[in-house]
Protein backbone atom coordinates (compact mmCIF):
# COMPACT_ATOMS: atom_id res chain seq x y z
CA UNK A 1 0.00 0.00 0.00
CA UNK A 2 1.25 3.46 -0.92
CA UNK A 3 2.12 5.64 2.16
CA UNK A 4 0.47 9.24 1.84
CA UNK A 5 2.29 12.30 2.13
CA UNK A 6 1.42 14.92 4.80
CA UNK A 7 2.42 18.51 4.68
CA UNK A 8 2.34 20.55 7.98
CA UNK A 9 2.73 23.84 7.70
CA UNK A 10 3.16 25.40 11.15
CA UNK A 11 5.57 27.58 12.87
CA UNK A 12 5.44 26.45 16.38
CA UNK A 13 7.33 23.10 16.63
CA UNK A 14 5.22 22.06 19.71
CA UNK A 15 2.11 21.21 17.26
CA UNK A 16 4.49 20.17 14.01
CA UNK A 17 5.81 17.73 16.69
CA UNK A 18 2.51 16.42 18.12
CA UNK A 19 1.28 15.69 14.25
CA UNK A 20 4.13 14.00 13.36
CA UNK A 21 4.01 11.27 16.11
CA UNK A 22 -0.25 11.25 15.41
CA UNK A 23 0.60 11.30 11.89
CA UNK A 24 3.06 8.58 11.64
CA UNK A 25 1.24 6.68 13.97
CA UNK A 26 -1.86 6.76 11.59
CA UNK A 27 0.82 5.69 8.69
CA UNK A 28 0.69 8.92 6.93
CA UNK A 29 4.52 10.24 6.17
CA UNK A 30 4.83 13.57 7.56
CA UNK A 31 6.69 16.62 6.17
CA UNK A 32 6.85 19.88 7.88
CA UNK A 33 7.86 23.89 7.13
CA UNK A 34 7.64 26.40 9.47
CA UNK A 35 7.11 29.11 7.04
CA UNK A 36 5.35 30.21 3.85
CA UNK A 37 8.59 29.78 1.33
CA UNK A 38 9.77 26.57 2.89
CA UNK A 39 5.93 25.28 2.81
CA UNK A 40 5.82 26.27 -1.30
CA UNK A 41 9.33 25.10 -2.05
CA UNK A 42 8.07 21.43 -0.14
CA UNK A 43 4.97 21.62 -2.13
CA UNK A 44 6.71 21.90 -5.76
CA UNK A 45 9.42 19.44 -5.01
CA UNK A 46 8.17 16.42 -2.90
CA UNK A 47 4.37 16.58 -4.13
CA UNK A 48 2.64 16.19 -0.64
CA UNK A 49 -0.74 14.47 -1.31
CA UNK A 50 -2.56 16.79 1.38
CA UNK A 51 -1.54 19.99 3.22
CA UNK A 52 -2.20 21.55 7.16
CA UNK A 53 -2.21 24.82 6.60
CA UNK A 54 -1.55 27.55 9.70
CA UNK A 55 -3.11 30.82 9.13
CA UNK A 56 -0.54 32.76 10.95
CA UNK A 57 2.78 32.15 9.34
CA UNK A 58 6.58 33.69 8.65
CA UNK A 59 6.57 35.76 5.78
CA UNK A 60 2.98 36.08 5.21
CA UNK A 61 -0.01 34.09 5.44
CA UNK A 62 -1.18 30.94 5.17
CA UNK A 63 -4.24 32.44 3.20
CA UNK A 64 -1.77 34.21 0.87
CA UNK A 65 -0.24 30.49 0.30
CA UNK A 66 -3.80 28.62 -0.23
CA UNK A 67 -4.10 31.52 -2.76
CA UNK A 68 -0.70 31.06 -4.82
CA UNK A 69 -1.73 27.46 -4.51
CA UNK A 70 -4.92 27.42 -6.24
CA UNK A 71 -3.83 29.84 -8.80
CA UNK A 72 -1.09 28.01 -9.77
CA UNK A 73 -1.91 24.61 -12.29
CA UNK A 74 0.73 22.50 -11.43
CA UNK A 75 -0.72 22.98 -7.42
CA UNK A 76 -4.23 23.68 -7.37
CA UNK A 77 -5.36 20.28 -7.21
CA UNK A 78 -3.99 19.78 -3.67
CA UNK A 79 -5.86 19.24 -1.56
CA UNK A 80 -5.69 21.43 1.86
CA UNK A 81 -6.88 21.25 4.90
CA UNK A 82 -6.71 25.28 7.10
CA UNK A 83 -5.43 24.22 10.79
CA UNK A 84 -5.70 27.50 12.63
CA UNK A 85 -6.59 28.93 15.81
CA UNK A 86 -8.77 31.54 14.04
CA UNK A 87 -12.12 30.54 14.71
CA UNK A 88 -14.39 33.86 13.85
CA UNK A 89 -17.12 32.98 11.15
CA UNK A 90 -15.56 35.35 8.77
CA UNK A 91 -11.99 33.50 8.79
CA UNK A 92 -13.72 30.36 8.00
CA UNK A 93 -15.89 31.57 5.02
CA UNK A 94 -12.39 33.42 3.86
CA UNK A 95 -10.44 29.93 4.26
CA UNK A 96 -13.07 28.05 2.55
CA UNK A 97 -13.64 31.08 -0.23
CA UNK A 98 -10.33 31.58 -1.17
CA UNK A 99 -10.16 27.38 -1.37
CA UNK A 100 -9.56 25.70 1.18
CA UNK A 101 -10.85 21.83 1.33
CA UNK A 102 -11.84 22.33 4.67
CA UNK A 103 -10.96 24.39 8.02
CA UNK A 104 -10.51 22.75 11.60
CA UNK A 105 -9.70 25.52 14.61
CA UNK A 106 -7.36 24.90 17.44
CA UNK A 107 -7.49 22.87 19.85
CA UNK A 108 -8.55 20.08 17.72
CA UNK A 109 -8.58 16.19 18.27
CA UNK A 110 -5.90 14.15 16.60
CA UNK A 111 -8.43 11.64 16.05
CA UNK A 112 -11.17 13.68 14.08
CA UNK A 113 -8.28 15.62 12.18
CA UNK A 114 -6.97 12.24 10.72
CA UNK A 115 -10.56 11.25 10.31
CA UNK A 116 -11.12 14.44 8.10
CA UNK A 117 -8.10 13.98 5.85
CA UNK A 118 -9.00 10.81 5.07
CA UNK A 119 -12.60 11.62 4.14
CA UNK A 120 -10.79 14.59 2.24
CA UNK A 121 -8.49 11.90 0.42
CA UNK A 122 -10.95 9.46 -0.10
CA UNK A 123 -13.27 11.97 -2.30
CA UNK A 124 -10.37 13.28 -4.04
CA UNK A 125 -9.06 9.91 -5.30
CA UNK A 126 -13.06 9.33 -6.14
CA UNK A 127 -13.33 12.02 -8.28
CA UNK A 128 -11.30 10.37 -11.33
CA UNK A 129 -12.30 7.17 -11.08
CA UNK A 130 -15.90 5.06 -11.43
CA UNK A 131 -19.45 5.80 -12.41
CA UNK A 132 -21.42 5.96 -9.43
CA UNK A 133 -21.46 7.64 -6.19
CA UNK A 134 -22.73 5.52 -3.02
CA UNK A 135 -24.08 6.28 0.30
CA UNK A 136 -25.70 3.43 2.12
CA UNK A 137 -28.76 2.59 -0.33
CA UNK A 138 -28.59 6.08 -1.87
CA UNK A 139 -27.24 5.80 -5.19
CA UNK A 140 -26.45 8.51 -8.18
CA UNK A 141 -25.75 6.98 -11.63
CA UNK A 142 -23.63 9.40 -12.90
CA UNK A 143 -23.66 7.22 -16.71
CA UNK A 144 -27.74 7.28 -16.96
CA UNK A 145 -28.13 10.45 -14.81
CA UNK A 146 -30.70 7.98 -12.26
CA UNK A 147 -30.55 8.71 -8.33
CA UNK A 148 -31.63 5.68 -6.79
CA UNK A 149 -32.65 5.31 -3.08
CA UNK A 150 -33.84 1.56 -1.55
CA UNK A 151 -34.18 0.01 -5.33
CA UNK A 152 -36.30 3.13 -6.17
CA UNK A 153 -35.75 5.53 -8.85
CA UNK A 154 -35.67 9.02 -7.48
CA UNK A 155 -37.97 12.07 -9.17
CA UNK A 156 -35.58 15.02 -9.28
CA UNK A 157 -34.61 17.95 -11.45
CA UNK A 158 -31.15 18.80 -13.26
CA UNK A 159 -29.73 21.34 -10.80
CA UNK A 160 -30.73 18.80 -7.54
CA UNK A 161 -28.67 15.78 -9.54
CA UNK A 162 -26.05 18.13 -9.76
CA UNK A 163 -26.28 19.55 -6.14
CA UNK A 164 -26.49 16.30 -4.73
CA UNK A 165 -23.73 14.50 -7.48
CA UNK A 166 -21.28 17.43 -5.86
CA UNK A 167 -22.08 16.77 -2.30
CA UNK A 168 -21.82 13.02 -2.45
CA UNK A 169 -18.30 13.78 -4.14
CA UNK A 170 -17.34 15.90 -1.65
CA UNK A 171 -18.61 14.76 1.83
CA UNK A 172 -17.91 15.93 5.25
CA UNK A 173 -16.93 19.63 4.06
CA UNK A 174 -19.42 22.99 4.44
CA UNK A 175 -19.71 24.94 1.55
CA UNK A 176 -20.67 28.29 1.24
CA UNK A 177 -23.47 28.95 -1.01
CA UNK A 178 -21.42 31.48 -2.96
CA UNK A 179 -19.17 27.89 -3.15
CA UNK A 180 -22.24 26.44 -4.69
CA UNK A 181 -23.00 28.91 -6.82
CA UNK A 182 -19.75 28.72 -8.48
CA UNK A 183 -19.48 24.79 -8.51
CA UNK A 184 -23.00 24.20 -9.64
CA UNK A 185 -23.97 26.85 -11.78
CA UNK A 186 -20.77 28.53 -13.06
CA UNK A 187 -18.78 31.46 -11.72
CA UNK A 188 -19.71 33.36 -14.83
CA UNK A 189 -23.74 33.24 -14.01
CA UNK A 190 -25.12 35.81 -11.56
CA UNK A 191 -27.32 34.06 -9.18
CA UNK A 192 -28.49 34.86 -6.21
CA UNK A 193 -28.06 32.93 -2.98
CA UNK A 194 -31.11 32.39 -1.87
CA UNK A 195 -31.40 30.37 -5.08
CA UNK A 196 -29.65 27.86 -3.33
CA UNK A 197 -31.74 27.19 -0.38
CA UNK A 198 -34.25 26.54 -2.68
CA UNK A 199 -32.46 24.07 -4.43
CA UNK A 200 -31.43 22.77 -1.10
CA UNK A 201 -35.15 22.35 0.12
CA UNK A 202 -36.13 20.36 -3.41
CA UNK A 203 -33.53 18.28 -2.80
CA UNK A 204 -34.22 16.79 0.65
CA UNK A 205 -38.00 16.63 -0.24
CA UNK A 206 -36.85 14.50 -3.03
CA UNK A 207 -34.62 12.49 -0.87
CA UNK A 208 -37.63 12.17 1.83
CA UNK A 209 -39.17 8.69 1.42
CA UNK A 210 -39.99 5.50 3.02
CA UNK A 211 -36.97 5.29 3.92
CA UNK A 212 -35.88 7.05 7.23
CA UNK A 213 -32.49 9.42 7.75
CA UNK A 214 -31.62 9.87 4.00
CA UNK A 215 -33.25 13.85 3.54
CA UNK A 216 -30.63 14.46 6.52
CA UNK A 217 -27.63 13.72 4.96
CA UNK A 218 -28.01 17.57 3.47
CA UNK A 219 -27.16 19.61 6.54
CA UNK A 220 -27.31 22.85 7.68
CA UNK A 221 -24.24 24.91 8.06
CA UNK A 222 -25.15 27.63 10.42
CA UNK A 223 -23.69 31.12 9.69
CA UNK A 224 -22.07 29.43 6.45
CA UNK A 225 -24.12 27.12 4.30
CA UNK A 226 -24.53 23.25 3.82
CA UNK A 227 -22.53 20.18 3.92
CA UNK A 228 -22.84 16.76 3.41
CA UNK A 229 -22.53 14.09 5.57
CA UNK A 230 -23.69 10.93 7.20
CA UNK A 231 -22.21 11.67 10.89
CA UNK A 232 -24.44 11.13 13.31
CA UNK A 233 -27.23 10.08 10.77
CA UNK A 234 -29.39 6.93 11.42
CA UNK A 235 -29.33 5.42 8.19
CA UNK A 236 -31.60 2.07 7.10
Amino acid sequence: MTVQKVLVVDDESGIRDMLRLALETADFECLEAGNIADAYQKIIHNTPDIVLLDWMLPGGTGIELLRRLKKEEATQQVPVIMLTAKAHEDNVIQGLDVGADDYITKPFAPKELIARMRALLRRTIHESVGSELRVGKLVVELDSHRVILDGKVLEMGPTEFKLLQFFMANPDRAYSRTQLLDHIWGVNVYVEERTVDVHIRRLRKALQTGVPGYSDLIQTVRGLGYRFSDRGVGLT
